[in-house]
């Protein structure tokens, strides 16, 4: 099963945008663990907000926000796309994952699979 484990930061901790080298040591040991044992998919991190932009579609239409997203306290940092057996074992990754970080969430979420739509039409 595929789980995406989102990490999100406090976008107003300058660390959490500017790691030591002792937490990148922490991660690229950690990642290269994940790595060795087959299931990480993928993993990246992601810029800062104010870089990004919000798209968003309502009754009036389409609109586009520049970042930072100020009305958010966290946003997304990054996230790892890993394929394990079950649930539990997605979450001691995702536990496991958050214990390198001074301060984080991770939300662990199955990817949706072919088999879970039932037969496609050919």
């Amino acid at each position: 099963m595929r789980y995406l484990m989102i990490h999100k930061l406090d976008e107003s901790l300058p660390e959490a945008w500017n790691p030591s080298q002792a937490f990148i040591e922490k991660m690229n040991a950690f990642i290269g663990e994940v790595q060795a044992s087959g299931v990480l998919l993928a993993a990246e991190g992601v810029h800062q907000s104010s870089e990004g932009a919000i798209i968003r579609k309502d009754a009036k239409g389409l609109s586009v926000t520049d970042g930072p997203f100020t009305e958010a306290r966290e946003v997304i940092g990054g996230f790892a796309l890993v394929n394990v057996a079950d649930k539990a074992e997605a979450i001691e990754m995702g536990r496991r994952f958050a214990d390198l970080f001074p301060e984080v969430s991770v939300e662990v979420r199955r990817v949706f699979e072919e088999e879970d739509f039932g037969e496609q039409p050919q």
